[in-house]
């Protein structure tokens, strides 16, 4: 069988979506008074709308039924258990185990991982209270002021999008930055604002040995010791890796390294020692709340009916649009300036999992798999991209994200915000009819020709897809429970799709190839057979930057 689009729930879904194409969402609402109500869902603080879908109980029955013959129940439980569904490889994926509130065990080759995680947790609460506290200090006495994460990807978009987020939470002392990109002028724009004696660095690399992260912790190093000495090092540096030999020829105490383990993947990682920069600013306590929030939505994936199952539903609707209309992208949109990190996090997590052309076995992909996620805070959107979202050819799914409860005293600030968010949701179902136009124009007192020249332009069809997910409060358990939902999002649409979520072999040929680019820019490889363009490129870098006789200046004391 060519899976999954030979299974039974696909072909029927198939001949349904043809009947189904012709719906319109105002049809929908207007033939079913209940909609809103039996297309809703909530989850500790969370709630889902997902009634303005193009959508009816038959095209649910048959995305659940495509579930159940695609197998997710029992993947699901796979997961769960600890086996080792990362297949490529040979790990288990168990980043539900980093949040597991209620240290039931779960099990890798034999051994339960509960106690292992529960001593982390444990180290990274008395190392975050020492420094909280003031009882950590730095090389002259002074309490820690700044603290900078040094690392890439899951390492960074994590803990900068939850700390960014729940700002309101952060300690009053701490200044949490982020430095990630190798370009030095992001590390020098962040050097230039901290103080050596009250900064603290954490380096987060599972392997000490990434090539970004660690140009950037020894030239972090090299800026510390022009004031401090080697001994200082260790009471400003710490890191969150497994390389004890590595940690500690870079002068870091290993008492203050923060293991996590090969069962943790990147952009699943913020809630293992990755995120000790959360735990840094918010204390202990609310990250054990966010960990709460996640197991809370844990225990719902695994319990629930897939009928009424949140992360479920989002994967199955999203599968009907990628799959079945077409659509090849879909937009994150929080109405809170401080999520405005949270479009970037999905982007990996979405983009990185499921962003494949192979199934498991090895052979080729029958479907379109992960879809291009994009997005920015919805205001701005507004003013921006929305034009596209409403009157342009895509079929484009939103999720609009926002807080029911004011994160400010701003007085009529939240319910322009709200009024937003709720108004491009209907704007997006309704669209707006040529009739509508004409009769909107005809109370201007416009002309009847200068009315029909603008119809056109001012018609929208609507029938855009979008779901709501509302916050009781942007607090640390329900970002716990939102970021919980869309891991398990992915991981249901790659359960369809018959996909690796938990692999990222993609990101590894450009790695490769620039380590000989990077040895003939600066002159210890003679030139290597490329294409065309590169080797030009290459030749324009050295010309630039090179001197006569070859020898690169930037590198000619290396």
């Amino acid at each position: 069988m060519n899976y999954p689009v030979e299974l039974p729930a696909w072909q029927a879904l198939q001949q349904h979506f043809e009947t189904a194409r012709h719906w319109h969402m105002r049809d929908l609402f207007a033939r079913d008074p209940e909609r809103a109500e039996r297309y809703w869902l909530e989850v500790g603080g969370l709630k889902l709308d997902f009634s303005k879908n193009r959508i009816n109980d038959e095209t649910l029955d048959g995305l659940i039924r495509l579930a159940e013959e695609a197998g997710l129940p029992e993947r699901i439980r796979d997961m769960f258990s600890g086996r080792k569904i990362n297949n490529t490889e040979h790990r288990s994926v168990l980043h539900i185990a980093l949040r597991n509130r209620t240290n039931t065990p779960i099990t890798v080759d034999g051994e339960d991982v509960m106690p292992q995680v529960n001593r982390v947790l444990a180290h990274m609460g008395q190392f975050s209270h020492a420094v909280r506290s003031g009882r950590w200090l730095g090389y002259t006495n002074q309490v820690i002021t700044d603290v900078v994460n040094i690392g890439i990807g899951g390492s960074d978009l994590g803990p900068q999008m939850m700390c960014t987020a729940l700002k309101a939470f952060g300690h009053p002392r701490l200044r949490m930055h982020f430095v990630s990109n190798v370009d030095g002028a992001q590390l020098r724009d962040v050097l230039e604002r901290v103080h050596p004696e009250t900064t603290l660095f954490i380096i987060a690399s599972k392997t000490f040995t990434t090539q970004e992260t660690i140009t950037n912790a020894n030239t972090a190093r090299e800026w510390f010791l022009r004031e401090a000495c080697e001994a200082d090092i260790a009471k400003h540096f710490v890191a969150v890796s497994t390389n004890r030999q590595a940690v500690a020829e870079f002068g870091i105490d290993t008492a203050n390294m923060f293991e996590f383990w090969d069962w943790v993947g990147g952009r699943y990682s913020l809630w293992s020692a990755i995120g000790l920069p959360i735990m840094l600013y918010l204390g202990e306590e609310n990250f054990l709340e966010m960990l709460a929030g996640a197991h809370l939505m844990d225990l719902h994936f695994f319990n629930a009916p897939l009928a009424r199952n949140m992360p479920v539903i989002l994967a199955m609707v999203g599968i009907w649009y990628i799959n079945f209309y077409g659509g090849g992208s879909h937009v994150i949109a929080p109405y809170d300036q401080h999520l405005h990190r949270l479009p970037q996090f999905i982007q990996q997590l979405d983009m990185e999992s499921n962003g494949k052309q192979v199934k498991r076995g090895g052979e080729a992909v029958s479907c379109d798999t992960g879809p291009i996620i994009w997005g920015e805070t919805g205001i701005n959107g507004q003013h921006a991209f929305f034009q596209l979202l409403h009157q342009g050819t895509h079929i484009t799914p939103v999720d609009l994200i926002a807080g029911l409860t004011k994160r400010s005293n701003l007085p009529g600030h939240h319910e322009i915000l709200l009024s937003n968010v709720f108004a491009q949701a209907e704007a997006f179902m309704r669209g707006k009819t040529a009739d509508e136009v004409r009769a909107e124009l005809a109370e201007q007192n416009l002309p009847e020709d200068e009315i029909e020249r603008l119809v056109p332009h001012k018609t929208f069809s609507g029938n855009r897809p979008t779901n709501m997910i509302l916050l009781d409060e942007v607090n640390p358990r329900n970002m716990g429970s939102l970021i919980a939902l869309y891991e398990h999002k992915v991981f249901v649409q790659g359960v369809i799709w018959g996909i690796n979520s938990f692999d990222q072999w993609g990101v590894e040929l450009g790695k490769q190839l620039a380590k000989t680019i990077l040895a003939e820019l600066n002159g210890k490889l003679p030139p290597q057979a490329h294409d065309s363009s590169t080797e030009r490129l290459i030749r324009l870098y050295r010309r630039a930057n090179c001197d006569t006789d070859g020898t690169c200046a930037a590198f000619a004391d290396s």
